[in-house]
């Protein structure tokens, strides 16, 4: 019974923790290249004093799942998405990247390419900037070339190429903020054989189904622990009823 108390108490507290990641996961499913956080469970022995059946749950978070998600085409010339396996390199204030796979960008005020979020892209000369009245174009190797929409005949020029990545992907971890950093806080080199498409989005890879099942199985998984919670508060009061008449 002491071994049943303590699997209890902690897998329920875990259970609660990948429910939370799931709901994560479900309320991203139509977020552009989000990718999906996994968890696993696992049971470990306590160390230290004690008895030695006590054991409780680990929650390890395994990473996140990297497969693709489906290609949505946009027409938008700022949107671009990543075939295959790779990564846009964002530029962070401090000077080190960050790698998403979220591809709709914008033109700030000050005609920066960014993020959504704000957040310069990283060219491979450094951040890239559009002049005004022009029309971009991003070709297959992330190479941004613009239109003048002013001046008859316009000539195509090229400003930069964005910083493409391919980092192993154990190499990689997620921030607080929904972007991948390298483990040891270096920025990848660009890689050369990544591929965009231009006027394309990436969706999440998130099914919505699978994470409605999961949790539907989490919840049932927290009634069930809470019934052996009860089994063993009822099997303590009959043993003291037995000691008592002892």
């Amino acid at each position: 019974m002491d071994r049943l108390i303590y699997t209890v108490a902690s897998g329920t507290k875990h259970i609660l923790d990948k429910q939370a990641t799931t709901s994560n996961n479900l309320a991203n499913v139509s977020t552009t290249g989000f990718r999906a956080q996994l968890d696993n469970f696992r049971a470990v022995p306590v160390q230290g004093e004690g008895m030695p059946t006590r054991a409780f749950v680990v929650d390890n978070t395994v990473g996140a799942d990297f497969s693709a998600g489906a290609m949505q085409v946009t027409g938008r010339d700022l949107d671009v998405a990543v075939k295959g396996r790779g990564w846009i390199a964002v530029q962070n204030q401090d000077g080190s990247e960050s790698y998403t796979r979220n591809g709709a960008l914008q033109i700030s005020p000050n005609g920066l390419l960014q993020t959504q979020g704000g957040m310069s892209i990283a060219g491979e000369g450094g951040p890239i900037t559009i002049p005004p009245d022009t029309t971009v174009s991003i070709g297959a190797d992330g190479t941004i070339a613009t239109l003048s929409s002013t001046e008859t005949p316009s000539v195509s020029t090229v400003l930069g190429r964005i910083k493409l990545v391919n980092p192993n992907e154990a190499d990689l971890v997620r921030g607080s903020d929904g972007m991948f950093r390298m483990r040891d806080g270096s920025n990848a080199p660009a890689d050369a054989t990544v591929a965009v498409a231009g006027g394309a989005l990436e969706g999440s890879n998130v099914s919505a189904i699978e994470s409605m099942v999961d949790m539907i199985s989490l919840a049932r998984s927290f009634e069930t622990q809470m019934s052996m919670l009860k089994n063993a508060e009822n099997n303590a009061a009959k043993a003291t009823q037995i000691l008592a008449l002892t």
